[in-house]
């Protein structure tokens, strides 16, 4: 299954996002999954990279040219996409998803995993490929928030809402992918 996976370039404040994000990826290496990620070596992208690797996980990295200008692309993935913009990013690692993980983030990733939402509630993605918002420690609690007020206020369908799973541990997100076991 290739997992594509939003998350941030910086490692954050806390550990333990470092320790989380190299769990998921030693866990999609470990698994026989293909990571798709930013292509980046930088921060939790890096981190997630690595272990996925280390964990003998194929990695696909998209990058922007423009990225890759700045030599901010991993040199040890399997493969890198370059494509010209950020747009053309997002829909290559669209496109090459089976599954969407959200991992703790900036604006990038919220805006990154608000196309795979934004899909489910249209109906234009099959429904069959999972959302999953890595809720660690709490981090996505306010968007879980906006979005049961969007239910509530008539402008999401609660079925669709229903779609953007919350995963609060690596084990809750090996449960919603199909095929998959707890570790």
């Amino acid at each position: 299954m290739n997992i594509t996976v939003y998350l941030g370039s910086t490692p954050g404040n806390d550990p333990l996002y470092t320790k989380a994000v190299r769990e998921l990826g030693s866990w999609i290496g470990s698994h026989g999954h293909t990571l798709i990620y930013g292509g980046s070596d930088c921060g939790l992208m890096g981190e997630l990279a690595d272990s996925a690797l280390k964990s003998g996980g194929y990695v696909i990295g998209v990058e922007p040219s423009f990225f890759v200008e700045t030599a901010r692309q991993h040199e040890g993935i399997q493969e890198l996409i370059v494509v010209n913009d950020m747009s053309e990013r997002k829909a290559k690692m669209l496109s090459k998803g089976d599954a969407f993980i959200a991992f703790p983030g900036g604006v990038g990733t919220l805006e990154e995993i608000s196309e795979i939402m934004a899909r489910h509630n249209l109906g234009v993605m099959e429904f069959h490929k999972p959302c999953i918002i890595y809720n660690l420690n709490g981090y996505y609690d306010a968007l879980k928030q906006l979005l049961s007020h969007m239910v509530e206020e008539g402008f999401l369908p609660a079925e669709n809402c229903a779609r953007i799973q919350f995963a609060e541990s690596l084990d809750e997100i090996a449960r919603m992918l199909p095929g998959e076991n707890v570790r």
